[in-house]
């Protein structure tokens, strides 16, 4: 509704607490279609009587020659975004000091990618959380204060969050895990023409579902473990991409990654594969990534199988889109196993 994307716009505003008004430079390119893009580079800029840097691509270079030109003070993104920031050759020279504060939203903000930004930066970068349902922001960390890297932070004014049984939705003490549910002036009515799911998303006091896996800690920063729909079901044992993910970014010659559960014949079970995209001019073999796996992970978590990719698919927010690899994957197996007919 109109009314809550108001509250999510003055919420967010209100959250980065040494903004002044009228001073501000927003770099817009995260698009406005997107309700993340529509919240963080339209409307909070609006709230504030700020200037928006309005560019319609992230094209790398072009984006460095915006921060160069018009010195934006803050920048919301993804983490794809950052990440490509991070690793463009000779970006130093573009002095993008300017910017102070970022938010990162739409992935899981790897440790890696916001500790190199900062370094290049000397701003913040903390990552956030929200969903097209909630206008989207719900939580974020503290630019200033108690940090947890790792985490999505805490809930923004007026918002209340908790952990819930995932098949009960009853509501879970700190530390263990469950489904995130959220409360707020910024949560949507309901799906238009849709009763059924709308029921479906909410528990019956109004607590919106947001189908992804979390967890609370007892400083009541959240963290996000998977979407319920990415949880990896190895044997007896529940992998969750984001873990494996990390481990995988500790290596210097990953560029991006993806890990993915596919289906075993004949059981229901899932094996783990992982895409990656290695860094340009970087030379790196499977086994190196499976050798990294083994000492960092338990051993039902490495994974069976690697694929090195030129690129990642992403939406037009720069959001890694599993479900197409996964779907990819499946099209090629039944070929094979077809006989290519």
């Amino acid at each position: 509704s109109h009314r809550a994307l108001l509250a999510n716009a003055l919420q967010t505003r209100h959250w980065i607490t040494e903004l002044r008004e009228g001073y501000e430079v927003v770099l817009g390119v995260l698009p406005f279609s997107h309700s993340y893009g529509m919240t963080a580079a339209m409307n909070v800029p609006i709230a504030l009587g700020a200037k928006i840097v309005i560019l319609p691509n992230f094209i790398t270079q072009d984006v460095l020659k915006a921060i160069q030109k018009s010195r934006p003070t803050l920048f919301p993104g993804v983490p794809t975004m950052y990440m490509a920031i991070n690793q463009f050759s000779g970006v130093r020279r573009y002095g993008i000091q300017s910017v102070k504060a970022c938010i990162s939203g739409a992935a899981p903000l790897p440790v890696e990618v916001a500790e190199a930004f900062e370094k290049l930066t000397r701003g913040r970068l903390v990552e956030g959380y929200g969903l097209t349902e909630a206008s989207p922001v719900t939580h974020s960390n503290p630019l200033h204060g108690l940090r947890k890297v790792g985490s999505i932070g805490v809930p923004l004014p007026n918002t209340e969050a908790k952990i819930v049984d995932l098949a009960t939705a009853e509501t879970l003490p700190a530390g263990q895990i469950g489904e995130l549910a959220v409360r707020g002036p910024q949560v949507m009515d309901g799906y238009w023409g849709q009763p059924e799911a709308t029921a479906q998303s909410f528990t019956a006091d109004g607590w919106l579902l947001t189908g992804d896996i979390a967890r609370m800690d007892d400083d009541g920063y959240f963290q996000i473990i998977s979407r319920k729909k990415e949880m990896i079901l190895a044997g007896k044992y529940q992998v969750y991409p984001r873990d494996v993910e990390e481990v995988l970014y500790e290596h210097p010659a990953i560029k991006e990654a993806a890990v993915v559960g596919l289906a075993r014949a004949g059981n229901g079970d899932q094996r783990i594969k992982a895409y990656i995209v290695p860094r340009e001019g970087t030379r790196l073999t499977k086994d190196e990534i499976i050798t990294l796996c083994k000492r960092r992970l338990k051993e039902y978590a490495v994974p069976w199988e690697i694929e090195f990719r030129d690129e990642l698919p992403k939406s037009f927010v720069g959001k890694v889109l599993r479900r197409l690899l996964v779907e990819v994957d499946s099209e090629m197996t039944e070929e094979a196993n077809s006989g290519g007919e």
